[in-house]
């Protein structure tokens, strides 16, 4: 796979043809996905426990991707869940927050809009 912003399109590809739910932290979050085509399940986090959370996706779900900012909050959050979800049996796909964040300056999921055109 390509690098830096160019490659964002076919991560973006990538992102839409996975069966895995995506967790992410707000309102505005889901709506940047669901903006770039995104149609699988998104879980938000805004006004929810986090237990909670992690109680319902272990429920339902065998492996999920985590799309948190990378800021100070983005980064606890991402720690909470993957414990609290690697706990009971759930895989967390690391991939695609990996590369976003090793391979673009995006640093909260609702900037994807300003990289990416539908």
């Amino acid at each position: 796979m390509k690098k830096g912003i160019e490659a964002l399109p076919e991560w973006l590809d990538n992102l839409k043809k996975t069966d895995k739910q995506v967790v992410v932290e707000g309102k505005n979050d889901a709506a940047a996905l669901r903006s770039l085509g995104f149609k699988g399940v998104i879980i938000e986090l805004t006004g929810r426990a986090l237990y909670q959370v992690i109680e319902e996706v272990s429920d339902k779900y065998k492996s999920i991707i985590i799309l948190t900012d990378l800021d100070r909050e983005g980064k606890k959050l991402y720690s909470i869940l993957k414990s609290g979800l690697l706990e009971r049996g759930v895989q967390i796909d690391n991939y695609f927050r990996e590369w976003l964040f090793k391979n673009t300056k995006l640093r909260q999921i609702e900037g994807l809009t300003s990289y990416c055109k539908p």
